[in-house]
Order: structure tokens, then C-alpha cells, then sequence
């Protein structure tokens, strides 16, 4: 029985140290990021997109906002796909003077749905750009943030994704926890990535895409995680995402738990449908072409399966401590004393990035509770994975409606 339990969790055990060692070692290139001094004119046009599903109570703060950023007027404009609204996300739009496309299908619903369509009309239309931005309903944006994609646009970069910051970070817990959750992933993942020159993937809002690749490509994504569906199409085809630090947004996290999980389920469905779609793909193409990025989008995929993994793993081992049954090998692997490194930098190398990104002493506070948050996405992730076929699209709803200048003042209070 020893024996052929051995067969079964020895190259389990070998895949977890592999993805153990993986997300240490890149982690480690995320605390730092090199200086860039390259500020060129504004050169590029955009088209700033907004998607919105009864959105009236915060989109026209994001549009007030565009209207001031850092960037030439008549090099950019705003337009809103009104996308199966009920409410009067349209007249708001209009009355904050956006260009707005009201579109309705009942079938074909979610963000996925609604950018492939309004891709279509703005590739058809007499005024064309140079790029695509798209953002969320609920978010706010830096004032520089066109000027920095526009850096990234002028060095060759095609495909962009845009600093993922939080509008809200101290409004409850969950709201607190998951903006931690995202400034680390920035820093530990994003930038990490980029430093190194592996393809990252986009982020759903705050990113870039030169109108180019939308024209060669299309866009044809319709799954529940759109954005990394785009990511990988491209990352077939050669095209690498990268990331652009300093060009923030400030998105809403959600409020509750459950609002939270519902979302996050979303999410793990959406990629766990991508994972069986592409892995594959990026498998056969990334060997015959030797292409490492390729190769380490199966990691980015396969996140969920090994969340899963592992947690089994995890309980197995449990059980092993008390009815022995297989080999525990991790430590002929690396040393124990590796092992410790690891232990102690899953605490540290988060505490640099919160000191780095000076966040106020409430999310400190939240830190005390993060890792209760990082465990409820275990049930979340097998429940996205049970219904990883099911295409059933879940709104979240947004309520927090400031100005930027408010977020800006209140973020300075609160640190």
C-alpha cells in the first residue's frame, strides 16, 4: 500500500516544491523596480472605454475624472458601452458628456460580450486610435495614467495592464483584505514579471491595447474572466502583456464576504476555463518554439489546480502524521533549512511591499486578519471549478461614489 501511495504523491510532492520555489523566487524580483526616467510627448490617441451595467451611481464620477487627466483633450475620448442597463447609466453617462452605445442581448451577457461589440463599432467608425483603455464603472484613475501608457506604448509595447489600486481600502474588513491582496499581487506577480520579461496577464480594467492588435486578432472573448482569455489568445500568438507600474487605478473591492466570494468565484471559474482551453495550446507551441513565456502562462493558468492540489495534499498529509502511508519526500527535496527561508519571507516580503506602498495603519490592522481571507478562497476556487462550464455572468454592485480628489484627501487622513 506504501508502495503505490508513493507512485501517487511523490510527483505531487515534486510539483508543489516546484511551485513553492516558483512563487519565492519570483516574488523576490517584485521588490524592486527599476528606475525609468523615459518621459516622451504625448504621441499616441486613445480611446477611453468604459463598461457599465447599472452603473449611474458611480460611473459619472470616472468620467468627470478622465476629463482631467494629464494628457492632451483631443488626444483621447471617452466613450461608454451601456450594457443591458435598466437604470439610467446612459442619461448619466450623457449628462457627463461621454460618447455612449447602448447595447441589449439578453443571450450574450457579461463584459466579455459587451467589448467584443463595441470593439466591432469602434473598428468600423471614421475616427480611429491609436490604443484602447478600458475601465470599470466604479474606478478612478491617476492623472498621469495616459502619459504612462503612453511611455509603454512608444517602447513597442502592445499589450499593457495598469497599476491595480483600491478606491476603498478601509471600509470593512473584506474590503481591506482584498486591497491587500491586490497590492501584493502587483508587486509579487505583476512587476515581478515584468522585470524579468515574462508576459503577465490583464486585469479586466485599467488596461491598454493597441488598436492594432484588436484590428490583427480580434477580440472574441466572451468567457468570465475576459481579460485573461485576451492574454493568452495574444501569448499564442507572441504577443507579450506587460505591465505599467506607475499608470494606476483605483478600483472598488467588494464590501461582504459573500459579495466577495461571489465574485471571486466568478473569477475561478472563468480561469479554469481558460486553463483546459490553452494549456494545451501553450504546451505544444511553447515546446516547438522554445518560447519560455509561453511555457510559464501554463503556471499562470494552472494556479487554481494547484490550489486544489495542495490543499489536498495538505489534508493527506494530516492524515499521513497519524496512519503513515506514503513517503514525505519535500525535505530530500530542499533543505529544511529552505524551507524555513520560505516560511519566514511569506510574512516578510508582504510587509516590505506594504511599507514600500506606505498603506495607512487601518490596513495594517487588516493584515492581521489577510490570511483568514487568503483561506476562504480554497471552497471558492473547488466551487469554481465545479461550475468552471457554467457561463452565467455575476454582477457586482458598486456604491462607493466619490470624486478623485475625495479619494486622494481621504487617503491622506487615513494614513
Amino acid at each position: 500500500m506504501e508502495h503505490v501511495s508513493d507512485i501517487l504523491m511523490i510527483p505531487v510532492q515534486v510539483i508543489i516544491v516546484f511551485y513553492t520555489l516558483y512563487y519565492f523566487i519570483l516574488a523576490l524580483f517584485g521588490l524592486f523596480k527599476r528606475k525609468e526616467k523615459i518621459s516622451v510627448p504625448p504621441k499616441h490617441t486613445f480611446a477611453a472605454i468604459i463598461c457599465a451595467h447599472n452603473e449611474e451611481t458611480v460611473v459619472g464620477q470616472l468620467i468627470d475624472n478622465l476629463k482631467t487627466l494629464h494628457y492632451p483633450a483631443e488626444m483621447y475620448d471617452i466613450y461608454v458601452v451601456a450594457d443591458n442597463c435598466t437604470d439610467r447609466t446612459a442619461e448619466v453617462c450623457r449628462e457627463h458628456g461621454a460618447s455612449v452605445q447602448i447595447r441589449t442581448d439578453a443571450e450574450k451577457v457579461g463584459k466579455g460580450f459587451a467589448m467584443d461589440w463595441m470593439f466591432q463599432k469602434m473598428l468600423r467608425q471614421p475616427k480611429q486610435y491609436d490604443a484602447f483603455v478600458v475601465f470599470d464603472a466604479d474606478n478612478l484613475v491617476h492623472p498621469e495614467f495616459l502619459r504612462e501608457m503612453n511611455n509603454h506604448l512608444c517602447k513597442g509595447e502592445q499589450v499593457i495592464q495598469g497599476y491595480m489600486d483600491a478606491k476603498n481600502p478601509t471600509d470593512t474588513w473584506v474590503a481591506g483584505t482584498f486591497s491587500i491582496a491586490f497590492w501584493l499581487i502587483n508587486h509579487m506577480w505583476h512587476l515581478a514579471k515584468y522585470n524579468i520579461g515574462l508576459s503577465t496577464a490583464l486585469g479586466g480594467t485599467g488596461m491598454c491595447i493597441a488598436a492594432d492588435i484588436v484590428r490583427k486578432y480580434g477580440w472574441g472573448c466572451d468567457c468570465l474572466t475576459e481579460d485573461m482569455e485576451f492574454s493568452m489568445k495574444v501569448l499564442l500568438e507572441g504577443v507579450r502583456t506587460c505591465w505599467a507600474h506607475d499608470a494606476i487605478i483605483y478600483d472598488e473591492k467588494a464590501l461582504t464576504l459573500m459579495q466577495s466570494c461571489r465574485q471571486r468565484k466568478r473569477w475561478a471559474q472563468g480561469q479554469c476555463d481558460c486553463a483546459c482551453r490553452f494549456i494545451p495550446k501553450l504546451f505544444v507551441r511553447g515546446v516547438r518554439t522554445g518560447n519560455i513565456r509561453m511555457l510559464d502562462g501554463i503556471i499562470t493558468l494552472s494556479q487554481q489546480f494547484f490550489m486544489m492540489m495542495s490543499t489536498i495534499y495538505a489534508v493527506l498529509a494530516f492524515i499521513n502524521g497519524h496512519y503513515l502511508f506514503y513517503t514525505n519526500i519535500l525535505n530530500q527535496i530542499v533543505p529544511v533549512q529552505m524551507w524555513t527561508v520560505i516560511g519566514v519571507a511569506q510574512y516578510v516580503i508582504p510587509i516590505i511591499v506594504l511599507l514600500r506602498i506606505k498603506v495607512r495603519f487601518k490596513s495594517w490592522l487588516y493584515l492581521i486578519v489577510y490570511p483568514l481571507f487568503m483561506y476562504s478562497w480554497i471552497p471558492v476556487t473547488f466551487l469554481g471549478f465545479k461550475d468552471r462550464h457554467k457561463m452565467e455572468w455575476s454582477h457586482t454592485v458598486h456604491t462607493r461614489a466619490v470624486t478623485y480628489e475625495s479619494a486622494v484627501l481621504l487617503r491622506k487622513k487615513n494614513k
